[in-house]
């Protein structure tokens, strides 16, 4: 490719300077344009596909969630192992008792304990206790199992929650690109009908110039131009906004797209067949909630029955008051290692049972209520359920409408683009008004917008197909 320039041979030396500066000029601003679009990298489908599942803040939140309820049942599980206390404590007081009834409400009772006097005294000394307790509901009819499978339920759900929203994600950027195509396209057919429009004018304003026609001509294609003008801008505007769209789904800040031109070059082979949408990612979703909602219910019964209970106490005590300290009140020692050091040790073991008889009675009406709950979940994953299926039967309309579009689109570009040749030709030598022409004009640029978005329609049919059955490999695989 090369570029031929004709410069007269009879020419001052000024002007072949100024025409050697413009010819510059020219080179320059077209190697600009050209770098810039050899600097700018086409996005194919599959690496947006690829930035918006890693980039995008929802799908990165709802992982964080998944993550978290894989933990939450490793905390369940260890919620099952005995309670092992250990504590030990060193105090310096006074041990004045006295009798009579008390009850240390909210833990607020001191446990100082000693002979009680016939009045207050402040003889002060160290004491100790530690002590080491081990609690374990070693059966609660299926409480803790009951719990774990609940932790495992929402787990599950969370999972599953994050793989439809990649699912329907990677149906929204697919969707976003191929509009994104379409926008570009229609920009480029509008393009070329305001440079037709342009032609137009410029032929009805010589003619009117040399008064061969009626000034009226002129301004009728004057109107046009700029009716072109209109189209060729909201056109634009589509694609900077559909532009804006893809951005915020991939995650990044917005920018001008270089798109893959596979999708206006070729159909997908479209697949007819009847399938089955119970694994789609949605329904498995709400599946999943109807799950989690029944084990909660199951766990929650569990409240009905009593829980065993095995326990031990291994306590040692110290004092700084010594055996014979209730008939002589001088028998104590402020000493404080004497105080701290254990003189005294006890056990403890034992099973016991707890039953509050009035449980059952209470969160009878919270099955109740959780069950409710359960149903109501369950006729959401009917209404998804009906509405998937119906959208799979419209792609499959969809689809046979699209590939009668895309049959019939070259017909009628190839008919409107003859008809408006014949009718510029006859225009130009003056045997045709300039209506006639126009509305040939009208006539081709309907049918290059819908040859534009045949391809278009074919390529969004299949992706509704794929976006009802909940197999996104019937769409990815095509590219």
């Amino acid at each position: 490719m090369g570029i031929l320039f004709s410069i007269p041979i009879i020419c001052s030396k000024k002007m072949i300077n100024i025409k050697s500066k413009r010819i510059i000029f020219f080179v320059l601003i077209t190697l600009l344009k050209f770098s810039t679009l050899i600097a700018q990298k086409q996005l194919s489908l599959k690496e947006a596909l690829k930035i918006g599942t890693e980039n995008y803040g929802i799908i990165k939140a709802k992982t964080q969630y998944a993550e978290a309820s894989k933990i939450s049942v490793e905390q369940a599980k260890r919620d099952g192992l005995p309670n092992f206390n250990v504590s030990a404590q060193q105090d310096f007081g006074t041990v004045n008792g006295q009798y009579g009834p008390l009850y240390g409400f909210n833990g607020l009772g001191v446990s100082s304990a000693g002979p009680a006097f016939a009045q207050q005294n402040n003889n002060a000394a160290f004491g100790a206790l530690y002590l080491t307790n081990i609690n374990w509901d070693f059966f609660a009819f299926g409480k803790v199992k009951e719990k774990i499978k609940v932790a495992e339920a929402i787990a599950l759900k969370d999972g599953k929650d994050l793989n439809q929203e990649l699912f329907q994600h990677r149906i929204k950027i697919s969707a976003a690109y191929l509009n994104l195509i379409a926008a570009k396209q229609l920009k480029h057919s509008y393009e070329k009908n305001l440079n037709r429009a342009d032609t137009s004018r410029r032929i009805a304003v010589a003619k009117v110039l040399s008064g061969m026609i009626p000034g009226v001509d002129s301004s009728q294609a004057n109107a046009e131009y700029s009716s072109a003008k209109i189209l060729l801008t909201k056109s634009m505007d589509q694609e900077a906004e559909l532009s804006n769209q893809l951005s915020q789904l991939l995650g990044i800040a917005p920018q001008e797209y270089m798109l893959d031109s596979f999708f206006i070059s070729r159909i997908p082979k479209l697949l007819q067949d009847s399938i089955a949408i119970q694994q789609h990612p949605l329904l498995q979703f709400y599946q999943s909630r109807i799950d989690a909602s029944d084990a909660q219910s199951k766990y929650i019964k569990t409240g009905y029955y009593p829980v065993f209970t095995a326990v031990g106490v291994l306590q040692g005590r110290g004092s700084g008051f010594n055996s014979g300290y209730p008939n002589n009140q001088l028998d104590f020692s402020k000493n404080y290692w004497t105080g701290i050091t254990p003189a005294r040790t006890n056990y403890l073991f034992g099973v016991g049972v707890t039953w509050n008889i009035t449980q059952p009675y209470r969160i009878s009406q919270q099955v109740k209520s959780q069950n409710i709950i359960s149903k109501g979940l369950q006729e959401e994953y009917n209404f998804i359920d009906q509405q998937l299926k119906a959208q799979l039967q419209l792609s499959d309309t969809k689809i046979k409408n699209a590939l009668v579009l895309f049959n019939e689109a070259p017909v009628q570009v190839k008919a409107a683009t003859d008809a408006y040749l014949q009718k510029s030709v006859l225009y130009k030598n003056g045997l045709t008004n300039l209506v006639d022409l126009t509305q040939t004009l009208y006539t081709l640029v309907r049918a290059e917008t819908d040859r534009d978005i045949a391809f278009n329609n074919v390529w969004q049919a299949l992706l509704l197909k794929a976006a009802s059955t909940g197999d996104f490999s019937l769409f990815e695989n095509q590219f």
